[in-house]
């Protein structure tokens, strides 16, 4: 029977043709985009005029006949969608819903008539009834399917406050939509989306008091994370971000006490952390990486008892290794000969460690015994020319004759 009814309704789904079911004193009928529900009684013929109907369907209101004047209101927008007096009916469609305990119709019918008339003269009450309708869903109104209520859904509370933003982008239930989005994902244990939620709120509602409680948000989800105990540090990195800066955008907030008091957390569990990791290193045998981490407890967090245990387990090791051993870096005292030779073993290390090292050179091979240096080059003379001869010490220098004016 199961399987019948899921087949039934799938096919009826893709026919897209409304589907009526008699009923006592209704009909059930399903409408291609909005499912199942129970069609209102017929109201009778249409009036002549948009106003005449509408009188009617008022009439029937006053006379305590909800389904009637459903039709009624129904008949008017179908008939006249364009006159003043389907925009009283659409919204008064929209009361009779909700009145009636149908949140979700209701919400719907809010958005038609948002979606019709931007200019009416209700489109700021049907948007803060859906907000009040989707804020219900966020607070754990549970949905109905065939008229039976199912569990929560606090999906679909976040698609209803989309839906607001979609179509009230600019009203002042835009950034506590935007919020509440957050809020629901939150609940679903949706972080990533909750976290991108609130921002969103921050960035494109900064003046909005609202903004102040997303910031906050922010940081309070990665404290969460950060104290799940799943070591994660990038999440006590973030919500320490995100707690300075709602600190600082946000000084006058009611939440700075307590957003104060989680930083302080924070800074607890990374300095205990630090602690167990110098332990660590002490216990594997590697004192000067312990001194490390308990001297970097002690700098972040100097008055803490975690401080005052790195301080103790420090002159323990002290007092086994000595200064020198736990010193670290190349400030160690050296003598000159200890400097040179670890600078020598360091350079044969790193050359070494290259991928083209081929082992040390070879030496230069010593010369041939029998080889002899070429014989230096003589100087090219012209064969006509006699060289010149040597001067004679007892002679005074004379000059060439041309020089001297002769013929």
């Amino acid at each position: 029977m199961r399987k019948f009814v899921a087949i039934f309704s799938l096919v009826v789904a893709t026919s897209g043709a409304p589907l009526l079911i008699p009923q006592a004193d209704a009909a059930i009928v399903y409408r291609s985009g909005e499912g199942w529900s129970a069609e209102d009684e017929d109201s009778g013929n249409a009036e002549a005029t948009a106003a005449e109907q509408l009188r009617k369907a008022e009439r029937l209101e006053a006379e305590n006949q909800p389904k009637k004047a459903l039709g009624a209101y129904r008949t008017l927008v179908r008939n006249w969608p364009q006159s003043i007096a389907a925009q009283h009916a659409q919204i008064k469609i929209a009361d009779l819903y909700q009145s009636l305990g149908h949140s979700e119709r209701a919400f719907k019918e809010y958005g038609v008539y948002l979606e019709k008339y931007p200019k009416g003269a209700e489109f700021e009450r049907a948007v803060e009834t859906q907000f009040q309708l989707a804020t219900s869903f966020l607070e754990g109104e549970r949905r109905k399917v065939l008229g039976v209520k199912t569990l929560p859904s606090m999906q679909r509370a976040a698609e209803m406050f989309a839906d607001i933003l979609k179509r009230a982008p600019y009203s002042k239930w835009a950034a506590l939509s935007q919020f509440n989005i957050g809020r629901a994902m939150e609940k679903q244990d949706k972080w990533p989306e909750a976290v991108a939620a609130y921002q969103m709120v921050v960035d494109k509602y900064p003046a909005d008091e609202i903004a102040a409680d997303a910031q906050y948000q922010i940081g309070y989800i990665y404290y969460t994370l950060a104290k799940s105990g799943s070591n994660d540090f990038s999440a006590r990195h973030r919500a320490r971000e995100a707690y300075e800066d709602f600190i600082m955008r946000f000084p006058d907030s009611e939440k700075v006490a307590q957003a104060q008091e989680n930083l302080k957390q924070l800074g607890d569990v990374d300095t205990r952390k630090t602690l167990d990791i110098g332990r660590y290193y002490q216990k594997t045998g590697n004192p000067k990486a312990a001194v490390i981490y308990f001297e970097e407890v002690i700098n972040s967090d100097p008055g803490s008892d975690e401080a005052k245990t790195a301080q103790k387990l420090i002159d323990q090791l002290r007092s086994i290794h000595g200064d020198d051993a736990l010193r670290s870096g190349p400030e160690r005292a050296e003598t000159g000969s200890k400097a040179k030779e670890r600078r020598k073993m360091r350079a044969l290390v790193e050359t070494s460690s290259r991928p083209d090292f081929n082992g040390p050179p070879a030496p230069p091979a010593p010369p041939e015994p029998d080889e002899v240096a070429p014989a230096r080059p003589e100087f090219r003379t012209f064969p006509d020319v006699e060289p010149p001869l040597p001067a004679d010490n007892n002679q005074p220098p004379v000059e060439d004759g041309l020089l001297l004016g002769e013929p």
